[in-house]
């Protein structure tokens, strides 16, 4: 039966399997060890080995859900075949077919549903203390429902930040906030906390664009990341994030300027950026059940195992949201830059000499350069570590390469001469063609000269071939925006941080476009290949990629 089953049978056996050998290595290494009355065995090891049997049956019973799901399409299908054969042939064969078919042991068997019985019992005992409603919990987790309320809101926000936004244009000009010779207490202390939720506003509205396409072209982001599908985000989740996250930060700018306007003190106003950052970290960490707790808590793990990443092994999500982080430097900039404002009490003073100049701020500024490549080159290492596949270490040596070329157009930007142009333009030039030839090759498995799909990939998800030779150009065209760091241009204060903006911003739309081709891939080739218990793939796509 387990091979009949195929789907669901691998991750039970795999993982009985796995926490067997788990307990009989500490049995082995540590027969006296005692830690309770009795207990032989580290109690770590017991609740670890409990979650991975619980998640297995979990896994287990879905299965044969999905299977018995499967029998019944099946039986549909043929039936509607039958009688449109009927129709076309005039003919009248589709009763004695479906006798056979019904008395197929596919169709007539009972053994998964009595395998799902059994699931439910064994749960329940072992794992629900005899409450069924509390298993069922577990095995059939409800799904929610839409709501008409977050779209309501949506659009409602997305009005609101309109207008405001319309307003604080009106009002910087009137101020002449961005003219050249403007005040520079507000480009240096006000501009980098606006620029950090503005930048990660914008990377949500990319990823709620990314949930929508993956929801449309029905890929398994769900199964792929190990998201619980009753609490993973939903395109208009990211999206109600997004435009309230913007609101607030535009309504925050309005409220700064007309402060300023009406002549209150610089020194408290220019507090009003550091009152908005620490409410956005209080929101992050707040312990109670509001403002979608379950993916603020999974996104405070993922940054933990991302921080801490040799020490842990990396799941999907993880270098997912790590290869994120590369694409958000700018972001990590000015909040070390705000950070360092608002510590020195610089706002204040608007002394910014002491976190511009200083010795420890342009160390800084290399660190916050590698920190994000230098955690995506360790996950490579520690996969390579745990798969000693030799890919993992040319995918860290594309990282490292990245690292070099960063801290070469920071020098460079420093020391303007011929040597260190020379050196930032061969780093730069070899750090993207290894970018570009891992992200069409490697990261979305196309320029395959061998493919039914002129260099291409022999399964594609969009119907539209062009779109993938489109992204190809657009990927290589944003990949290459660092050619403005070298070309020697000279602006003012407020058109360069425009202009760092515009590019960060591009980036963060390559980032975005690099998603959904990165999950394409993933969904129709490497899917299960990351998962902490490997399951075998599924053979077919849900209907519903929301759960």
């Amino acid at each position: 039966m387990a091979m009949r089953i195929g789907i669901p049978a691998a991750a039970p056996t795999r993982t009985i399997t796995a926490v067997t050998s788990m307990l009989w290595e500490d049995l082995v290494n540590n027969p006296k060890k005692e830690l309770g009355a009795g207990d032989f065995i580290n109690r770590k090891k017991i609740q670890c080995a409990e979650k991975m049997i619980r998640g297995a049956f979990v896994e287990l019973y879905r299965g044969l859900g999905l299977l018995k799901t499967y029998s019944s399409l099946n039986m549909v299908a043929f039936t509607k075949i039958l009688k449109k054969f009927d129709k076309v042939s005039n003919q009248q064969a589709s009763a004695s077919y479906l006798k056979v078919v019904k008395r197929s042991h596919f169709i007539s068997s009972d053994k998964v549903v009595r395998l799902m019985d059994d699931v439910e019992s064994i749960f329940t005992k072992h794992f629900a203390n005899n409450d069924r409603k509390k298993a069922m919990k577990f095995l059939k987790p409800q799904q929610q429902k839409e709501s008409h309320m977050v779209t309501f809101f949506v659009g409602l926000l997305t009005g609101c930040f309109v207008s405001l936004f319309s307003l604080y244009a009106i009002l910087a000009h009137l101020a002449g906030i961005f003219k050249p010779n403007s005040e520079r207490s507000y480009v240096e202390t006000v501009y980098p906390v606006f620029s950090v939720f503005t930048l990660l506003s914008f990377h949500l509205f990319m990823y709620g664009c990314n949930l929508f396409m993956w929801k449309g072209t029905r890929i398994n982001y769900n199964f792929i990341f190990e998201f619980q599908p009753s609490t993973a985000l939903k395109y208009r989740d990211a999206f109600l994030i997004c435009t309230t996250f913007m609101t607030s930060v535009v309504a925050a700018m309005v409220i700064h300027l007309l402060l300023r306007a009406s002549g209150f003190s610089p020194n408290h106003v220019d507090a009003i950026p550091g009152i908005l950052l620490l409410i956005f970290i209080f929101v992050l960490i707040c312990p109670f059940d509001i403002f979608y707790r379950p993916t603020r808590y999974c996104f405070i793990r993922i940054i933990r195992n991302i921080v801490c990443s040799p020490f842990y092994k990396v799941l999907m999500v993880d270098f997912f949201m790590a290869d994120q982080l590369t694409s958000q430097i700018p972001l990590l900039r000015h909040m070390g830059s705000a950070t360092c404002y608002f510590l020195a009490g610089s706002f204040k003073t608007h002394r910014y000499e002491t976190c511009k100049s200083g010795r420890l701020y342009r160390e800084l500024a290399y660190v916050i350069s590698f920190l994000p490549y230098y955690w995506r080159a360790m996950q490579c290492a520690r996969r390579w570590f745990d798969e000693s596949d030799l890919n993992h270490l040319a995918n860290m040596g594309k990282y490292v390469s990245a690292m070099v070329a960063a801290g070469a157009r920071i020098t460079y930007g420093r020391q303007e001469n011929h040597l260190w142009f020379g050196i930032v333009l061969v780093t730069s030039v070899f750090s993207t063609v290894y970018q570009l030839y891992w992200d069409f090759v490697k990261d979305w498995g196309l320029l395959n000269s061998k493919s039914k799909n002129l260099w291409l990939r022999d399964n594609l998800i969009l119907n539209n071939k062009s779109m993938y030779y489109m992204s190809i150009v657009l990927n290589i065209v944003l990949r290459v925006a660092w050619v403005e760091t070298v070309m020697g241009f000279r602006f003012n204060m407020v058109e360069s941080r425009m202009l760092d903006f515009l590019l960060a911003s591009l980036e963060v739309i390559r980032r975005g476009h690099w998603n959904f081709y990165r999950l394409e891939n993933e969904h129709l080739n490497n899917v299960g290949k990351f998962r902490a218990v490997k399951a075998v793939p599924l053979p077919f796509r849900e209907t519903d990629s929301d759960g």
